[in-house]
């Protein structure tokens, strides 16, 4: 590892693990395995910069592009790239968070939903649009998550982004789950979709999985498992 001048790690996240949990892990190892000799400029600095190219939740797995050293001067630039994302949505019921970190809290009517429904409500969402993000997401507002008022009860109104879904392919339909692919822009919610395209089929829906499989032209298939990378640093005796 460059640990001077720093590098850009793929990264697979696990299922159940944060974003903020990958790189902690991954920061952890790191130190330790170089007894935390760090240099730059041919400096000793005590100081290890590590940081994430856009947030994946807990229920979702996929690729994280994590840099560290001088290379966290290029977050901003991988952050700003368009998003791939692999998955499924459950139609005919709905979870407050939009995924199943919540229960149901609605069931939905789907007998009127056809295949052909579901592939043309698939290209009606293509295109710029106002989107707004779900209550649990890590959004501030007036310095607080919004996840944070969401489980204790506190309803925030959140304010609508603008957004691009550049491609939604539908890739499977075993009724009541919908498969998908989704090329997006930075900051589009999946959970946000699968909740509108619920309502656009006069039903409701919560998204089931996701994997982020590409962000701009970097691939899952070259990522690591955040195991074996930590496997494959120097074992430190200190």
């Amino acid at each position: 590892m460059d640990l001077e001048n720093g590098e850009v790690l793929l990264i697979k996240k696990p299922l159940h693990f944060t974003s903020f949990d990958a790189v902690n892990k991954l920061k952890y190892a790191i130190v330790k395995a170089y007894n935390a000799h760090f240099y730059e400029n041919g400096k000793r600095i005590k100081k290890f910069k590590i940081g994430h190219a856009g947030t994946l939740d807990p229920l979702a797995t996929g690729l994280l592009i994590i840099c560290y050293g001088k290379k966290t001067k290029s977050i901003n630039d991988f952050m700003g790239m368009n998003k791939e994302y692999t998955g499924s949505i459950f139609l005919g019921a709905t979870r407050p968070s939009y995924d199943k970190e919540t229960e149901v809290d609605q069931i939905s009517e789907t007998s009127h939903i056809s295949d052909d429904l579901i592939y043309q409500t698939a290209i009606d969402f293509l295109g710029e649009q106002m989107q707004i993000p779900p209550m649990f997401s890590a959004i501030k507002k007036n310095g607080i998550r919004a996840y944070q008022n969401a489980r204790v009860g506190v309803e925030v109104e959140m304010t609508a982004r603008k957004i691009n879904i550049v491609e939604f392919e539908i890739t499977k339909i075993e009724m009541p789950l919908v498969y998908f692919r989704i090329v997006c822009s930075k900051g589009t919610y999946i959970r946000s979709i699968a909740y509108d395209f619920g309502r656009a089929l006069q039903s409701g829906a919560y998204l089931d999985s996701l994997c982020r499989t590409k962000i701009g032209e970097f691939m899952i298939e070259n990522a690591f498992n955040l195991d074996d990378f930590v496997h494959l640093l120097p074992k430190s005796d200190k």
